[in-house]
């Protein structure tokens, strides 16, 4: 059986891709990169934000076309639309033959086996009980070998105002630090130099364990078992930060200089309505925190600007704010009004015009801040993880600092020297641009 996989969204999203990835392949189903090729069309789709959903709407549509001109195809659509849109797809969706939900993605193939059969029994929705994933299923790696995505809980309990993950994902679950080593160890042996920790809040990794195991203590152990050179951080929420973890990351270089942080606003009465359990002054004496225990730290973090109600003077604000703690690297959102959540209720909407306003200013702030943060790597040799031929020209190389993520940040563009993809190199940095470094290898490799 032939098929091909499409994936869009977050990369926890990826991580299921890939177990579908590895559920197809275990039971000999052939990956095409041509979905012309295919008889098996899937689809992992987003449905966190109205932007998102006319995505997978879009892409749902284009497939459909494919199977217009060969009839023998089936179209599979599955992820976060379909948890959260459930009672509208089969109506508004007919060209689609299965939707399956998040929690049934290992079980598609037999799913679509059942859906072949033609007996006319099988489902064309499925929505199954809660599932998390373990180390013990095949999960095929779409990143380069070198670098992975380890998702370590599923769900959410935080509850935000604006947000529909908990309805979509459920509540908080942790996968055992077992279970995570077994991977972490297995990643390794496959050549993983960057390991990425992901989940809707690191830091709430183990509140549902009647034990003491948290992120601390994961850390701990990845650090003892493992010998990955970058382990990285992604999206911590500001109230779970302890000292603890601040200490373990400034003791332990292998933990990269880098945390991804959402604030989502800095006004404290939007943050309240936002229910998110920190003030203005909470997120000021959290950064001031992190740079005394990580004077060298960059941080990432979002802002979902125009939410209901917001002033002009709670959106100078956030002005105020990064002008002031000048953070590395800021991703700037209009609040969406998603259908479901509790904002969506809220009185006093910002106009649509307002909203992206307020986002092109900001972004045109952080832009200079940005640019003038970036001059500091200049005459300095930094640590870059090599990806291989830039996107750009395939006249220069590409990599990453520790202080860029994968796909959310800038890359080092490397002007000299040879080099192969997942080498850990020295550079010295001699340009730097708006988001990217420039830079030639050093006399001294790093290993």
């Amino acid at each position: 059986m032939k098929y091909h996989l499409i994936s869009l969204g977050c990369a926890k999203n990826l991580v299921d891709s890939e177990l579908v990835l590895g559920a197809c392949d275990s039971r000999g189903w052939q990956f095409v990169n041509d979905p012309e090729e295919a008889q098996i069309l899937l689809l992992n789709t987003c449905g966190f934000i109205q932007p998102a959903v006319e995505e997978a709407v879009d892409e749902i549509l284009s497939l459909a076309e494919l199977k217009e001109n060969d009839p023998t195809k089936t179209l599979v659509v599955f992820g976060c639309l379909i948890q959260r849109y459930k009672d509208q797809l089969l109506q508004s969706l007919p060209e689609v033959d299965l939707f399956v939900g998040t929690e049934g993605i290992i079980q598609i193939p037999e799913l679509v086996n059942d859906l072949l059969k033609g007996d006319g029994k099988a489902d064309k929705i499925v929505i199954p009980e809660k599932y998390l994933m373990d180390a013990k299923q095949p999960r095929v790696q779409s990143t380069p070998f070198f670098r992975a995505w380890m998702k370590i809980t599923e769900g959410c309990d935080n509850c935000c105002s604006y947000c529909m993950i908990p309805a979509i994902r459920g509540q908080l679950r942790s996968r055992s630090i077992i279970d995570l080593l077994d991977e972490a160890i297995r990643l390794e042996k496959n050549g993983v130099k960057e390991l990425s920790l992901v989940a809707q809040d690191l830091t709430a990794y183990g509140d549902d364990f009647k034990s003491t195991d948290n992120l601390v203590g994961l850390l701990k152990e990845l650090l003892e078992k493992t010998n990955i050179q970058w382990i990285r951080l992604l999206y911590l929420y500001p109230s779970g930060i302890t000292d603890e973890l601040l200490q373990l990351i400034a003791d332990n270089p292998r933990i990269v200089r880098y945390l991804d942080i959402p604030f989502q606003h800095v006004s404290s009465r939007v943050l309240k309505a936002m229910n998110r359990p920190y003030t203005k002054e909470d997120l000021e004496k959290l950064v001031l925190q992190i740079r005394k225990y990580i004077p060298e730290i960059a941080l990432r973090t979002t802002f979902l600007i125009g939410f209901p109600s917001e002033t002009e003077a709670e959106f100078e604000e956030v002005e105020t704010f990064l002008k002031e703690y000048r953070i590395n690297h800021v991703g700037v959102f209009p609040y969406s009004n998603e259908e479901g959540s509790v904002s969506e209720k809220y009185s006093d909407h910002c106009d649509e015009k307002i909203k992206q306003l307020r986002c092109n200013m900001l972004l045109e702030l952080q832009q200079k801040i940005s640019e003038d943060i970036q001059k500091k790597y200049v005459g300095t040799v930094q640590k870059v993880l090599v990806e291989g031929v830039s996107a750009e020209t395939d006249l220069l190389l590409e990599g990453r600092t520790q202080f860029q993520a994968p796909d959310v940040d800038g890359f080092v563009y490397i002007n000299e020297g040879s080099v192969n993809p997942g080498d850990i190199i020295e550079i010295l940095i001699t340009d730097a641009q708006q988001y990217d470094l420039v830079g030639g290898v050093n006399v001294n490799r790093a290993q």
